[in-house]
């Protein structure tokens, strides 16, 4: 049986990567987004899904794969974010893009090193 520590990763990497996908969605609905845009936005999140189903499989890949989108999802957005949000908007923001799969990528990384270290000694 899992831990629950990995569980709630888990969990948290599909709660991050199911709400990005229904915002794309019903952002781009709700202000026409042309469609080749609004793919563009949907596929991103059907990717952040990819990316939290890994783990599943593969634990310790899927928890460098969240570390590395949550790092990079987190300063893309702090650099392409939009001029005339305020600065405390901003921030909130990349948090709640990037913070997400960084903290379940380190709890299933934390989870081989334990894992490996209780195998080993």
């Amino acid at each position: 049986m899992k831990a629950a520590w990995v569980l709630s990763a888990r969990a948290l990497a599909l709660l991050w990567a199911g709400f990005w996908t229904f915002f794309f969605v019903v952002e781009s609905w709700w202000w026409h987004t042309p469609i080749g845009v609004a793919l563009l936005w949907v596929s991103l999140g059907v990717f952040f899904i990819f990316l939290a189903l890994v783990p599943w499989r593969w634990e310790l890949l899927g928890g460098l794969l969240l570390l590395v989108a949550g790092f990079s999802a987190g300063v893309a957005y702090a650099i392409w974010s939009p001029s005339r949000l305020s600065a405390p908007s901003r921030a909130l923001t990349t948090i709640l893009i990037g913070a997400p799969p960084i903290a379940a990528g380190a709890l299933l990384i934390m989870h081989c090193r334990i894992q490996r270290q209780l195998t080993q000694g």
